[in-house]
């Protein structure tokens, strides 16, 4: 077995090993969530922490570690009697792989001896490993829904149930949960997001000297772990000695009426849904003050507990990264320290200076400083083109989204669980029966049970139990939602941006990649103008990456209109071999114009043909405007094989939109 790398050892991550330490005091914290890009001794440090926690009394014999103090009266390998020996072991730490199934995670009962014996024959599984241990889930934004919506019921309940037709179990599973992502990769759901008390960013060091540290502790381990480990034995029993202690002071810790009025302020102040922060910043105040050896709460306590437990928390949009404004933190602590009144004024002299115009409130967003005449909005002296429409103009943002019309690929796919478009997955309702191919995951009690019933007097049934046999069982085919990858193919040129339009159109795509995101949607972006096209984004299941680059997407020049089809052509076939079974959907944002190169129009119809040819479902937003519309948008989506709509009709709630729908159909 490798020697664990020595937490004591991790170079740097201050916050990070705080965040680990006050969970390894007060598990009631509620975990961690630990956000940074690749490479940054995120996993490392997580299972180091194993390490250090104290160990752990439990029922000899118990597959689900019940606590001989107080055992789980329902634990399936129950009952015990409480208040008897025990024996001790140290702390796990269960890793949940990505792509782990649903057995994997909840367990698996024995369906064959269930329906002949009605024995409930049950294979706990990682949640009830994991109990009174450590959850850990590197890359947890990558897991599927299924199996978020599985971890979401057991750190809601405490406890984990197996329903398989009719047969239940339910056992314990209290666990401290720790994830790891990197956004580049895609966010988390909001919904899983709130289940960490804590939230830090990590990201490799700049300074020189820090990051030759961190090599010369990475050789000296990887040249002989067993030594490296008793080097950095001392500090790590000095660490575990003050884990101890505080988890001792902690009941003793006193929690002042002051420091929850500032902790309620700063939650209010911040916007948070709920009142769950209220209580993570409560208990992580209190650990703060045990892990420094007080019994008193202070206010660095509360301000520390801020910056760990509510940047994942506050309102924020969804392609807004997380984060405090640390100015307004100080200033709600300031406002709502020791015994004064906190809903007097704070502007005494009432000269209004320090806020903003009129009001004395916040500055507009889009307001420069003032007298320096940068007072105008970006768009507003951004939106002109130049003369001509031919060169580059700057980035123009983009307008207010909405919600889309569902836009999905047509018939059934096998891809990855999602949201867009039908699929035959393993959640979902079910459509029929079929013989298992491997293990069974989901049974079809009515088909088995018609399977079985021919043969049970050639089988010798002589009493209640059906005889069953493993020819007999049937899988559930079930049909569910897959996610796609939505491949975004954007007109630049100045033809676009000439007539004022580019603001819409990012706020349209904007609108669709929003879509995408609350879709589990991969995305990519082909961008083209002047006389070529670029992949502005591969293939990513980070949409926010693709809000980034098209909010700072130039425009101008003429309209390569083939050029841009040819590259997500290039783009799609590569996908194809990464990942055969996710299904495209090529949305192509123009007006239809193709100007750029020889025989443009001739070009960009043949390349249109190629994804026709090949079944790729496409939609072309036209964002063709004026009186007099030439309709080239609705000409490229017929060769393409796919269908046209307006800005207008891409709107979830538009008239048009839904008068052309009943008019589809009605055809």
């Amino acid at each position: 077995m490798t020697t664990p790398f020595p937490f004591t050892a991790v170079v740097g991550q201050d916050d990070l090993r705080l965040a680990l330490l006050l969970n390894a005091v007060s598990p009631s914290v509620g975990g961690v969530l630990v956000r940074g890009e690749k490479g940054t001794a995120k996993s490392t440090a997580v299972r180091a922490l194993t390490s250090l926690l104290p160990e752990v009394a439990v029922v000899p014999g118990c597959r689900f570690s019940c606590d001989p103090l107080s055992p789980d009266p329902g634990c399936p390998d129950g009952p015990h009697e409480g208040g008897g020996g025990g024996a001790s072991r140290p702390a796990r730490m269960v890793e949940l792989p990505v792509g782990a199934s649903e057995d994997r995670l909840v367990g698996a009962l024995d369906i064959e001896r269930a329906l002949a014996e009605g024995v409930k024959a049950f294979e706990p599984g990682l949640l009830a490993a994991a109990h009174r241990g450590i959850l850990y889930v590197d890359e947890v934004n990558l897991l599927h829904d299924h199996l978020v919506d599985l971890l979401l019921d057991a750190a809601a309940m405490g406890a984990s149930y197996v329903e398989r037709e009719g047969v239940s179990v339910r056992h314990a599973a209290r666990f401290l949960l720790v994830g790891t992502m990197n956004p580049e990769e895609g966010e988390l759901r909001p919904q899983l997001l709130d289940r960490f008390g804590l939230t830090v960013e990590v990201s490799a060091s700049r300074e020189p000297d820090e990051r030759v540290e961190v090599v010369r502790r990475r050789l000296a381990y990887d040249d002989d772990p067993a030594a490296f480990a008793a080097q950095w034995a001392d500090e790590e029993a000095a660490v575990r000695q003050r884990i101890v202690a505080a988890r001792e002071l902690l009941p003793s810790v006193r929690l002042g009426d002051g420091a929850l009025r500032q902790i309620a302020a700063t939650c209010a102040a911040f916007e948070v849904d709920g009142m769950r922060a209220d209580i993570v910043m409560a208990r992580t105040a209190t650990a703060l003050a045990a892990w420094a050896g007080r019994t008193d709460v202070l206010a660095e306590d509360v301000r520390q507990a801020a910056l760990l437990a509510l940047p994942h928390r506050r309102r924020r949009n969804p392609f807004d990264a997380p984060g405090l404004d640390e100015d307004k933190l100080d200033q709600t602590l300031e406002e709502f320290s020791g015994d004064g009144d906190p809903d007097s004024d704070p502007d005494p002299d009432g000269d209004g200076d320090g806020g903003g115009p009129g009001d004395g409130g916040q500055p507009e967003p889009d307001e420069g400083p003032a007298g320096d005449g940068a007072g105008a909005r970006p768009e507003e002296g951004e939106r002109a083109p130049a003369p001509g429409g031919g060169g580059e103009q700057s980035p123009v943002r983009a307008a207010e989204p909405f919600r889309t019309k569902v836009l999905s690929v047509p018939g059934i796919g096998e891809g990855a669980a999602g949201r867009r478009s039908r699929a035959r997955t393993e959640h979902g309702r079910t459509t029929g029966a079929h013989r298992p191919r491997g293990a069974l995951t989901k049974l079809h009690l009515a088909a088995t049970v018609q399977a079985a019933a021919p043969h049970q007097r050639a089988r010798g049934r002589a009493g209640r139990g059906l005889v069953v046999r493993r020819d007999d069982l049937r899988q559930a085919a079930r049909e569910g939602r897959e996610g796609n990858l939505v491949l975004f193919v954007v007109d630049a040129s100045g033809s676009m941006a000439a007539r004022q339009r580019m603001s819409a159109v990012k706020g349209a795509v904007l609108s669709l990649l929003l879509d995408a995101y609350q879709r589990r949607d991969k995305v990519g972006l082909v961008t083209f103008r002047g006389s070529a096209a670029d992949v502005a984004l591969p293939p990513t299941s980070s949409v926010d990456a693709a809000a980034a680059r098209l909010e700072s997407l130039p425009t101008g020049g003429r309209t390569p209109l083939a050029a841009g089809l040819l590259k997500a052509h290039d783009v799609l076939r590569v996908e194809r071999l990464r990942d055969p079974a996710r299904r495209a959907l090529v949305v192509v944002v123009t007006d239809g114009r193709a100007t750029g190169g020889p025989e443009p129009v001739a070009l960009a119809s043949r390349a249109a043909r190629l994804f026709a040819a090949e079944g790729v479902a496409s939609v072309v937003v036209d964002c063709e405007s004026g009186p007099v519309r030439l309709g080239l948008a609705g000409r490229l989506a017929g060769e393409l094989g796919g269908t046209a709509v307006t800005l207008d009709e891409l709107r979830a709630d538009s008239i048009a939109g839904l008068v052309k729908d009943v008019q589809r159909r009605a055809a």
